[in-house]
């Protein structure tokens, strides 16, 4: 570990320490909260039925329903990005689908190498594959009013839950309790934009004696937002023909225009002795439009273009003022899960379930053009849809071993799973992806800013998956525990695997403990990835013309051609060492050191142009195809405090955490490992450092929340199609505050405000050309300061 980390370290230790000195005279009332806080049962990273978040084997963060609540986004990627120091979450306006399903990475990797967990289930991945081709989970999907609470387990688990658990795993809890709520909320930028209102609603309630049901459902609508000036080439296109009114600015960067719907369910039924019957489910439909990058007539000749394959027509008698392609987003997902659980005696437990996911999308395009159909083409297209599917079915066992000489029973759990994963691809129209008679004389083909899916490109393929797994864990006295778990995998289109965890906890005080592991994980690569192939384009911030790229299947002739090989796993090696403590004073936290080693990551290759004589019907300018040949070290620390604390009539709650974290790339063959301009984006493109501290002052009817989030320095490139520009950003400090007042027994109104300051990062100076301020892959909101009211009202 460097000096830096370690520094930085002792210095957050400190000032826990300082805040735990300064209180230390409110000790008796600050036990009382605190012992609560620690001894919350957690079910993330073991099987045992009496951990908590002080004695389990490896780092677990629980947030509460408040805590939750306490973040103004009801998208539960922005929440886990203020709550968890090594989550970020990227806006990427004009990312084609990552705009609206937004990437976000756990410890800096990729973000389908964090497992998310519903109740304790896998929750299925978004349809969509985003940079590199990751394949995650949308967590926008889940309404974040039917959280109960949420555990982050930071370590490798593949071994105790499958693929895709390398950085860490996510588990969702939901809501469980009886009574009802109902919540309307309002936001709005300081710049007078992307009004947001929101209306919220929970309710539980008993069905007869034995049936416990909760209903949640959420509706949503925000305005899009704009940080952009006119592009350059717009002005002077204004100036070059004064008899037209140009829109300024002809295009827009920032948050798309959104609307959503999300509900669900949440039940239990017992069915008398020791079994249970559980189920829930989640909906949810979006529906989303963003602006794509403007084409100018004077300049897009590909697109403007007279020819004599088309007497008498022009493009500029359907867009006179150039025009800026409207992409819209239509979501569905739906998650579906039922069990039983019960016990054969008091020691040995059963559980079973069987679960449903589904996500899909439709994508259109607005205000466009096929120029190579002339006057055939129309203005709007279906592009197609995007379907992922699973199925899954798991029986888990566990058995509580009583051994002479132990204090404490051997917790042993062993089980099976079974999963099918598939993935569809359906064609849109015709005319998206159609390259017609003008192409022959250089009109560009397809839908003028995102081809359609073709009827070559269409299909659906699947994947089994079979699984076992046998977990341990051994309490060897009162000081010192053991844990060991070990699963095998067999996937359909390449084989077996085998990963395997070690960890251990040494009670030094009853207050104080250090702990580590060791794992080997993986993640194996989804159908999705295995068999499509995908169309874009992208705008060169130079030139400002439009190149269009093709992704194409490893088991595509053309990239079999061109070196692809059969994809195989990423492989993890996991290594984890802490220290975890807690206090009378009510000062509690831990200190953990880790190091990931991921061999065959899996990205895009190097662009290839196609080689003379080879089909190339969509008429791509470069082709790229899947490939996972590259190598990392994730190396960071996470360190986390809380103290709880009496102070005058009320209650205090101070959070510190921070994360230092940063990854470097150990060698390879692909484009990331050989090419310098990509291995600086690809080390450099998010913080090493990220941290919060809030401050929480309950009194009487009053709440108020302060907190500061700090975000380190970070590089970006403009991401032309040959070439890049790299510009530096400096460290950001956000300050957000809040405060609530009950306005009754069953009344509260909320209220605060989000950058408080109104700080902007530096303006992105190489997109300057396309009118963006500031950097499209900024890892925190660039749109300003927001305002927001929430009433609450309970029954």
């Amino acid at each position: 570990m460097k000096r830096s980390q370690i520094a930085s370290a002792v210095t957050l230790l400190c000032v826990c320490q300082v805040i735990s000195s300064a209180h230390a005279q409110n000790t008796t009332a600050t036990a009382a909260v605190s012992a609560e806080a620690q001894q919350s049962v957690i079910v993330t990273g073991t099987r045992a039925s009496n951990r908590t978040q002080f004695d389990t084997l490896a780092p677990v963060d629980v947030f509460t329903r408040e805590e939750i609540g306490a973040v103004e986004s009801s998208d539960l990627n922005d929440v886990l990005a203020q709550l968890v120091p090594s989550y970020v979450v990227q806006r990427l306006p004009m990312a084609d689908g990552q705009v609206f399903v937004r990437p976000a990475t756990l410890r800096g990797l990729s973000p389908d190498q964090t497992l998310v967990l519903v109740n304790g289930r896998r929750f299925h991945r978004s349809a969509l594959l985003g940079a590199r081709g990751a394949q995650a989970p949308d967590l926008a999907q889940i309404p974040t009013s039917a959280i109960k609470r949420i555990e982050v387990l930071r370590d490798g688990a593949s071994a105790q839950y499958g693929s895709d658990a390398i950085a860490g795993v996510i588990n969702i809890i939901l809501d469980d309790s009886l009574g009802g709520e109902i919540s309307a909320q309002h936001g709005q930028y300081s710049e007078g934009d992307g009004k947001a209102n929101e209306l919220r609603a929970r309710y539980g309630f008993m069905l007869g004696e034995n049936a416990r049901v909760t209903l949640f459902a959420e509706a949503s609508q925000s305005d899009p937002t704009s940080r952009t000036r006119q592009r350059p080439d717009a002005i002077a296109f204004q100036a070059a023909h004064p008899q037209l009114t140009v829109p300024n600015p002809v295009q827009r960067w920032g948050q798309p225009e959104l609307e959503s719907q999300r509900a669900g369910f949440n039940a239990n039924w017992d069915l008398g002795g020791d079994t249970v019957a559980y189920s829930y489910g989640l909906f949810a439909h979006s529906d989303g439009t963003s602006d794509f990058n403007w084409r100018n007539p004077d300049t897009s000749t590909s697109v403007y273009k007279l020819s004599t394959v088309f007497p008498g027509w022009d493009v500029r008698s359907i867009f006179p003022l150039g025009f800026s392609p409207q992409y819209t987003n239509k979501q569905n997902d739906l998650q579906l899960l039922a069990g039983l659980r019960g016990q054969f005696n008091d020691a040995f437990g059963w559980d079973v379930s069987a679960s449903y996911g589904r996500n899909a999308i439709d994508y259109g395009l607005h205000n466009s053009i096929n120029a190579s159909l002339g006057p055939n083409s129309p203005t709007s297209f279906k592009l197609g849809r995007l379907t992922q599917e699973e199925k899954l079915v798991n029986a888990n066992f566990t058995y509580e071993w009583k051994v002479a000489g132990l204090s404490q029973p051997v917790n042993v759990a062993f089980g099976a799973e079974y999963r099918n994963e598939s993935y569809a691809v359906k064609a849109g129209d015709p005319a998206s992806y159609a390259v017609g008679p003008g192409a022959s004389v250089g009109l560009d083909a397809n839908a003028n800013g995102a081809p359609g899916f073709s009827a070559i490109q269409a299909g659906k393929w699947d994947q089994d998956s079979y699984a076992a797994y046998a977990d341990i864990e051994v309490p060897l006295s009162k000081q010192v525990s053991i844990g060991a778990a070990l699963r095998y995998e067999d996937f359909a289109e390449f084989g077996n695997t085998v990963n395997g965890k070690l960890s251990g906890r040494f009670e030094v005080t009853p207050d104080f403990a250090l702990r580590g592991s060791y794992s080997t994980g993986f993640r194996a690569p989804t159908p999705g990835q295995l068999n499509t192939n995908s169309t874009s384009q992208g705008l060169d911030t130079k030139t400002l013309l439009v190149f269009t790229t093709g992704r194409l299947a490893n088991k595509d002739p053309l990239a079999v051609a061109l070196g692809a090989q059969p994809l195989q796993p990423e492989k993890s090696k996991n290594l984890s060492l802490g220290l975890t403590w807690k206090s009378r004073m009510g000062l509690s936290g831990s200190v953990d050191a880790y190091r990931i080693r991921l061999s065959d990551r899996f990205s895009t290759s190097a662009s290839f142009a196609v080689p003379a004589g080879m089909p190339n019907p969509l008429r791509y300018t470069s082709v790229t195809y899947f490939t996972n040949d590259f190598d990392t070290t994730t190396k960071g620390i996470d360190v986390v405090g809380n103290y709880l604390s009496r102070l005058g009539a009320g209650k205090l709650n101070l959070t510190l955490a921070y994360n230092h974290n940063e990854t470097k790339i150990d060698g390879g063959k692909s484009s990331i490992a050989t090419n310098e301009s990509q291995r600086v984006v690809f080390e450099e493109r998010l913080p090493r450092q990220k941290a919060t501290f809030s401050a929480a002052y309950d009194q009487g009817v009053w709440n108020a929340l302060a907190r500061l989030r700090y975000y380190g320095a970070w590089t970006d490139s403009s991401g032309n199609a040959t070439g890049d520009i790299f510009q530096r950003f400096g460290a950001m400090r956000f300050l957000d505050l809040a405060a609530s007042v009950k306005l009754g027994e069953k009344q509260s109104l909320r209220f605060g405000i989000d950058n408080v300051l109104n700080k902007y990062p530096d303006e992105a100076l190489f997109q300057a050309s396309r009118g963006l301020i500031y950097s499209r892959n900024a890892p925190y909101d660039t749109d300003g300061r927001n305002l927001y009211l929430e009433y609450t009202v309970k029954f």
